[in-house]
């Protein structure tokens, strides 16, 4: 592994995603997020700083090398995760947004894919986040 101002450079697994340790809080996702590859980092920034500015009381955690946002006590709502070619974003009761992201999933998730040099609406993205953050979070550990 580099060596990156002492700290040993993140490892990226299958699709370019950051191999970060389990944790709870800022420190972590922004570890994931600086370790995310190219491209990829800055959509990772825009995301986050979108999250928090819609839910400023956000709770933030890695779980399974995937940065996970939700309500203190109340679970999930979004998470994101790098693959080869695209940002997988994905909201844990995506069937009770209006409208829905527009990739269905196993059950109640659906997903948004932001690629390379295509636009995505943010302005969407932000409506999403704020609804998913009124509903029941999901327990998924």
């Amino acid at each position: 592994m580099a060596e990156k101002r002492g700290n040993p450079e993140p490892v990226l697994l299958s699709g370019g995603n950051p191999q970060i340790a389990k944790g709870d809080g800022d420190i972590p996702v922004k570890a994931y997020v600086d370790a995310m590859p190219g491209w990829k980092g800055e959509v990772g920034r825009r995301l986050d700083t979108l999250i928090v500015e819609a839910v400023p009381d956000v709770q933030k955690a890695i779980r399974w090398n995937t940065p996970f946002y939700g309500n203190k006590g109340d679970g999930w709502f979004v998470a994101y995760h790098c693959l080869t070619k695209y940002i997988k974003v994905s909201f844990f009761k995506g069937t009770d947004l209006h409208p829905e992201p527009p990739v269905v999933s196993k059950g109640p998730t659906r997903s948004l894919h932001i690629e390379e040099g295509k636009p995505w609406d943010e302005e969407q993205f932000t409506k999403w986040v704020l609804q998913a953050s009124r509903l029941p979070g999901e327990k998924v550990f």
